[in-house]
């Protein structure tokens, strides 16, 4: 685990104990955005970078949840 400020920006984190389908991207210094909101985040603040992997992983179950629901709108 790490801090908000040690995170380069573009970084990808989740927070602990908050749902892990909840996954944060480091904007700047003082904001992340979750989805397209911009959010400010203390620096101090704990989280869990995620490593490449996860991300891809991340996106490949998230495009997928998307794809399905819009499969199930045509029927």
């Amino acid at each position: 685990m790490t801090n908000f400020q040690e995170l380069q920006i573009d970084d990808y984190f989740r927070i602990p104990g908050i749902s892990p389908r909840y996954v944060y991207k480091k904007a700047s210094s003082s904001h992340c955005t979750l989805g397209a909101a911009l959010q400010p985040i203390r620096h101090r603040t704990k989280v869990i970078r995620m490593t490449s992997t996860e991300v891809g992983d991340y996106f490949a179950d998230y495009f997928a949840a998307k794809l399905d629901f819009l499969k199930s709108l045509q029927q």
